[in-house]
């Protein structure tokens, strides 16, 4: 398996996982809407997509979105990971952990000070992944949402 950076070469591959992934949460496919998001955030540079695919093929197996932000009290870059999906039949083939490894990797030679990312409460696959490389329950910041509805 590798890991390759996406790029707009790759949207059409893309798109449809990323359809899955939103349809996953809960949400409705959009896959117009879906590619012209993901053609933004890689045309203006706003995300690192990172594909994870067999060695002798071009299809992807799964993906990770990770979008940069900033820590003021440690002066430093924070990597926030968004999104990451893998394929049914891919599943159980440590896709995951190779896709969250090579994250893992690219915020260190940033010079981040850490990787964040959350994950539905019940969802105890992920969370498992995710402690499996290194990551930790905040239990220093209590995290809030406020929805923004721009229909008012």
């Amino acid at each position: 398996m590798r890991i390759v950076q996406a790029t707009l070469e790759h949207l059409d591959q893309l798109t449809p996982l990323f359809v899955k992934y939103r349809e996953f949460y809960g949400e409705l496919p959009y896959p117009d809407s879906s590619r012209k998001f993901l053609e933004t955030r890689l045309r203006r540079k706003e995300s690192v997509i990172y594909l994870a695919m067999p060695d002798d093929e071009d299809k992807i197996l799964g993906f990770c979105q990770l979008y940069p932000s900033y820590s003021s009290l440690s002066l430093k870059r924070v990597w926030i990971l968004n999104d990451i999906y893998v394929t049914e039949e891919a599943r159980r083939q440590l896709v995951a952990d190779r896709l969250l490894q090579t994250a893992k990797k690219m915020a260190k030679e940033t010079n981040a000070v850490r990787m964040r990312v959350s994950t539905n409460a019940d969802n105890e696959v992920a969370q498992k992944v995710y402690e499996s490389i290194g990551f930790k329950e905040d239990k220093q910041f209590k995290n809030y949402v406020l929805p923004i509805n721009n229909d008012e």
